[in-house]
Formats: C-alpha cells, structure tokens, sequence
C-alpha cells in the first residue's frame, strides 16, 4: 500500500504554517529560477560563438559552428521547457540537510547543488524512502508550482520523533492521495513528483536486456515507461541518443496523449510512435474487423507473402529478343520464369538480386548462340557481355522484366482476387482469400475486378489504377514484412549524411543549413532501421506480425515491455508471446510487477473486475488504495448521461464505444462535443487503452463485449478509464 496522507503537526495556527513554509520554498524557488536564467544566457553566449565560427572562411568552421549551435539549441530547449514545476521536491534528512529535487540539476555560482536532477542517484531516496526503511529520511515534501509561483505544499512525514527534534512542520494532504484527486485534462501528466517505490524500482532497473513491467490498469505502467526513458536518456545518454530510443504506443489518440510528458521531463530525442506508424509514409490508425485483423496479424500469411514477392510482377515482358552477328537470340516466357526461380533461389530477394539476374540473362542469352559461334576464340564471351549489357534495348528490357518494387506495389497484386488465391492456395480458404482481397482493394482505392485475362500461372493478374492508400493498422507490419522480403536495391552514388548519427531524432530543427534539410516533418516521417532502446506499451495486444517489425527495430536494442495479459486483446495470447519471446531473443529478463491500481476508484475496479475473472480466472488484480462512493450507474439515454457526467466532473469524459460505433457516436453528440470542447471525447474501446478519464460513459457495454473473440478482455479495459465516475449506457431493449 502506498504512504497515506499524515495529519498536519505544527507549532503554530495551521494557515500560519503552511503560509511560512511556502514563503521559505518560494524562496528558493526564487533563487532556482534566477540560476536557471543565467544558465539560459550562458546557452546563448555558446550559440553566438558557434555563429562566429562560421565567420572561419573554412570548411572546418562551419562544422564547428553547426556542432557547437546544435549542442546550445538542446541546452536551450531543455531549459525552457522545464518552467513549469522544475523545482517539484524537498528531502529532509536526519543530519538536517535539506535537498530539493526537479526536473533538471540547477547549481549556484559556487557550483553547489541548488536542484538535484530527479534522475540522479541522490534523488533516489524521494521515490524510495518509507516509513520502514526511511533511507535517512525524515519529511518528503512535495512542491507544487504554477510557472515559478509555489501554490501548494503536500508532506509525508516519515519520522515523527525526527521531526519534533528538527522542529520541522508538516502540512498538506500527502503527495500521492493529491495526485490522484487532481482532474486529468485531454494530455497526460508526468508523475514525476509522485512516483512510488515500485514504480521507481522499473524506472531505474538495469538498462541491459529487456526489463518486463506488468500491472493492471490504473498501476502507472506507461507513466513509469515513459520515465524510464528519460531515465535512461539521463543516465546513458550518449549511447542512447546517438543509438536512438524508440516509444510503441497502441494508437495515434494514445501518442497524442502522452507526447508531452517527455519534453516535461527535460528529453526530446526519443521517438514516439504508433503501431500505425512503424513503416515511413504510412500513418494508419483504422482498424480491420476483428476476423480480418486476427488473419492480417497471425504468421499464416508469411508464405503467402513470400510466394507474392517471388511471383513474376505483373505486366512483366514475356519475352526477350535480341541479334549479335546475325544470329537472332530469343527467350520465351517459360525460359525467364525459369531464369526467375534460380536467381531467387541464390538471392532471395528481388530488390537486391536484379544485377544477378541481368547476369543469368545474358548467360542465358550467350547459350542460344550456335555453338561454333561460342567457341570461335575465348575472347567471344567477354565481347558478346559487353555488346549487349551496352544496348539501351538491353538496360530496358532488364528494367521492365526485373523492376524495382515497393511494398505498396506487391500488396496491390495482393488485392486481385485471382492472383492472391494462386499466392495463398496452399494456404488460406477461399473466403479468407475473397476477403483479404476486399480488403486490400479498398485500401488501396483499387477496382475490385481484375484488368486482364488468365495468364501463364506464374505471371498473376494485374491491378487496377490507383487511389491514395488508407491502410489498416494491421496492414502495417505486412508492409514492413514485404519491404524485408524484397530487400533493398542498391544505393548508387548516394551521397552519405556525416550529420545523421549525430543529429538524428534530435528534435532540433532551426540551428543552420542542415537543421534546414531535416525539418521536424522530415524526421517524424523517418523510422531509423534500428533503435538503441524499444519501449512498448500495452504490449500484451500486439499481434505476432507486429512483434516481428519491433523485433527488426529493436535488433540491437536493449528493450522495455510494458503490459498486462489480462487486458490482452489478442485471440492467441500463446501466439503472440511465442513471437514476443523470438524478438527479445537471448536478452536477459527484469521482471517488474506494480500491484497498486491508483486511477480508479476502488467501486470502480469492483465492477470491472468482474470481467476480469471472467476473462481470466486466475488473474491477479491489483488493489485500489482509495473510495469515493460512487459506484458505476446505469443509463438509458446517451445525451443524458453525457451531461450527467460533464455536470459531476470538473475534468475530462470519455464515452467509449465499440468499434463499428464511434464514428456515428461522434456524430449524434456533436452539439455536446462542440460545448464542451476540449473535456469531451469520444473514442472507440481499442483506442481507449492506456487513456483515462475523470468520468466514463460506457456506451452499450454488450455490444463492444460480443464484438470479437476478445470482447471481454476489451471491455474490461474499458470500464476502467475512469478515475471517479462511471456510467454504464445500456440501449433500451425493445
């Protein structure tokens, strides 16, 4: 159980107290902020020199300037974005000294510590410290600011008797039952101030292997992730940054959630991504059906996909013909197919093998020659290369006969029915083809029909003209599968990046000519083809086929997995941890599990955890530490109990629906939505993960439960966004 509040002990009228106490914290607060000002003009100071480097003439200072200008943005931005509540802490301790803790490490012109970096072993013992094993401990005071005005003091006092002979006053309400009474707004909050013990024990576990961290909901698990990662940004930051760090949330409405707390935290290097957003240039965030995107997820279209990328493109030549002295040399179309197969058989993918094709092309070519010809002189051969590698009708053909493809381009040919059903005969039923079809046309913007007749087996169909793509999120890693099965076609003359190892994932884009050529578009668009460190959230829904993308990302990463299997969206959790376990590979395990739910209300998590149990019997729930008597209330009328809850809140509500249900939800509270703009939203139940509300409508709880295979597990996830308020919106049955 987490430190509840302790009644406030003072010497004085208690308003007297507290206004003493923070009086003497604004004080150093004051003092803080004027520290961090000179910081600032000494960061400014740095960048002017970087300017006048370039004044050099040379070469080498321009590098200099854009090296040192780069260093004094990131400085700069680090400490203008640690305004609001840098200094966020206080430890008493027994010899009485007194060591505030914040955001970054602020010193004073003696070099003394006016702040300790939160991060830093010596703030330890602010997440650490209880009653039992105090760590030297006697007050921990929480500091609450807005801008650099103290407003509010919240004390744990861990040593009574300590406290008398320090003469220490102790006020407030405690800083964790604070926190979680504070309304939530449309972003999330760092918890840096009010980590618990076994939350920090996860954040500053041993940055090797993977470190696994499991809870229920409400635990802190993506609160104690994201600290994690600027933890490790802090801690490692030269092997971290440089390598990048990599965050894998379950959607886009999840990312805009909690993309702020990081920069609150003092780090901008880190990538946050969706699963949607795993491949550059595809920003999904619809789902499929839930049989479709159980299909789409599993490894039972690995073959097919593979067959695909090795058929014969469509529109390919069928046949090649050329002359040399006189003799007409031709290859028909069973002969290139044949060519095909044992270029991919030595290389097996396409993109990387076109020069080994053009190689057995001309071999081939070379054989159809007479045999008095071949054998004239020994010289011949090389003559014969040369001539016809040099023709333009040469360079042509190979381009049209062995073209460089895309993922988008295969997945197309993947949408003609006749074609994916040669490509996956051996492997999915026809219904699974008809619908994987659909599917992809759509996606594609395609004409369903087919736009040629039956041709040789080896050669598919073709494919319709084109629309802008609107892919799934589960067609992502389909993608991803495809462009690693058709490898990449050779870099000619690619001129090398000597910045990219260095300024990548910066965050910085306005320092000189080079921050120019890298705008914060551009480098939110590139997925870097391996990470330092993966860190994914809600983990226990991601599907086999979207492991094995984060398993290429992460190749040499050291990772952090953040999940609960009771919540597991996934059909075949066996499947899903098989493919988990294939990308962690060898990599020592750090097993964490946080027991304390502090989002909901323990009325709340009752009610939820009667699905859980129904889910999985077994489970270990983890406990709610607080009650606010209210328990969930059932509702017939939608508009209804959204005003209900917007009138009982002064934060955000979520009404949460099932996922066939939410645009046209949207759509019947759009007055509401307009009104209350910005405390309002609504959101269908597999986007919901890892969000919360102050208050929750549940709209048609049956519905989202009968919607797949996992609707129980999903609608327990549901029920427990809430932090005070729950309603239950059940239609009227007729």
């Amino acid at each position: 159980m987490p430190l509840l509040p302790q009644p406030a002990t003072s010497t004085g009228a208690p308003d007297r107290a507290q206004r003493a106490e923070m009086q003497a914290e604004q004080r150093h607060v004051d003092r803080v902020h004027e520290r961090l000002e000179v910081m600032r003009q000494h960061a400014r100071a740095y960048e002017a020199e970087g300017h006048r480097r370039a004044l050099f003439g040379n070469e080498g200072g321009l590098v200099e300037r854009d090296a040192i200008v780069y260093q004094a943005t990131v400085w700069l931005r680090r400490l203008d974005t640690q305004e609001e509540g840098l200094v966020f802490g206080r430890l008493d301790f027994d010899d009485g000294e007194a060591r505030h803790i914040g955001r970054i490490g602020v010193r004073d012109e003696d070099y003394e510590p006016l702040v300790v970096d939160w991060r830093a072993p010596a703030a330890a013992a602010f997440y650490r410290a209880t009653p039992t094993d105090r760590m030297d401990v006697v007050r921990r005071r929480t500091i609450r600011c807005v801008g650099a005005k103290v407003t509010r003091l919240d004390d744990d006092l861990l040593d009574p008797d300590g406290a008398e002979r320090l003469a220490l006053t102790v006020v407030g309400d405690g800083a964790l039952m604070a926190a979680l009474t504070r309304k939530r707004g449309s972003a999330m909050h760092d918890i840096v101030a009010t980590i618990q013990k076994e939350q920090d024990q996860a954040v500053r576990a041993p940055a090797d292997g993977a470190t696994i961290i499991t809870g229920g909901p409400g635990t802190g698990k993506t609160a104690v992730a994201l600290h994690r990662a600027a933890f490790l940004l802090f801690n490692e930051r030269k092997r971290f940054e440089s390598g990048g760090v990599l965050i894998v949330g379950p959607s886009a409405v999840f990312v805009s959630y909690i993309e702020q707390v990081l920069p609150s935290l003092g780090e901008h290097t880190a990538a946050l991504r969706s699963l949607g957003e795993l491949v550059d240039g595809v920003k999904a965030t619809r789902h499929d059906p839930a049989d479709l995107a159980e299909l789409k997820g599993s490894g039972r279209l690995l073959p097919v996909l593979g067959r695909a990328v090795r058929a014969t493109p469509p529109n390919t030549p069928r046949q090649f013909r050329a002359t040399y002295h006189g003799h007409v040399i031709r290859l028909d179309g069973r002969r290139l197919d044949d060519l095909r197969r044992a270029v991919l058989q030595r290389n097996p993918r396409p993109n990387a093998a076109r020069a080994n094709a053009e190689t057995a092309l001309v071999e081939a070519a070379w054989e159809q020659l007479p045999g008095e010809l071949r054998e004239r002189r020994r010289s011949e051969r090389a003559i014969f290369d040369r001539d016809l590698r040099d023709r333009a009708d040469f360079e042509l053909f190979v381009e049209e006969w062995w073209p460089y493809r895309t993922a988008q381009e295969v997945l197309r040919s993947c949408a003609d029915a006749q074609s994916l059903a040669y490509y996956g005969r051996k492997h999915l039923t026809p219904a699974q083809i008809d619908a994987l079809a659909r599917s992809w046309a759509a996606h594609l913007g395609l004409d369903a029909t087919a736009d040629g007749d039956s041709q040789d087996e080896d050669r598919p169909a073709g494919s319709a003209s084109a629309r802008r793509p609107d892919f799934s999120v589960e067609d992502v890693p389909l993608l991803d599968e495809l462009a690693q099965l058709l490898g990449t076609p050779p870099q000619e003359n690619e001129e090398e990046d000597v910045y990219g190892g260095l300024f990548a994932d910066s965050g910085v884009t306005e320092v000189s000519s080079w921050a120019d050529r890298t705008s914060e578009a551009a480098r939110r668009e590139r997925v870097r083809e391996s990470y330092a460190h993966v860190i994914v959230d809600e983990a226990q829904d991601l599907s086999p086929m979207q492991w094995r993308v984060l398993g290429r990302l992460g190749r040499r990463a050291t990772w952090t997995i953040v999940g609960d299997p009771v919540q597991s969206a996934w059909p075949d959790p066996q499947e899903s941890e098989r493919a988990l376990q294939a990308a962690l590979g060898d990599r020592a395990r750090h097993v964490h599990e946080l027991r304390t739910n502090y989002r909901n209300s323990a009325e709340i998590f009752a009610y939820a955890s009667r699905y859980a149990k129904k889910a999985a019997p077994e489970a270990r729930l983890p406990d709610a530490v607080r009650s606010t008597g209210f328990p969930p209330e059932h509702r017939h009328d939608l508009e209804a109990a959204v005003a209900e809850a917007l009138a009982a809140v002064e934060g955000t509500v979520g009404v949460i629906t099932g996922l066939a249900a939410a645009q046209a939800t949207s759509a019947a509270l759009s007055r509401q939505l307009d009104e209350a703009a910005g405390r309002l939203v609504v959101v269908n139940a597999l986007d919901a993960k890892g969000l919360e509300y102050d208050a929750a409508v549940i709209l048609d709880p049956d519905a989202i439960e009968q919607e797949s295979p996992a609707g129980t597990r999903t609608l327990y996830v549901a029920l427990t966004r809430a932090t005070q308020r729950l309603y239950l919106c059940e239609p009227r049955k007729s």
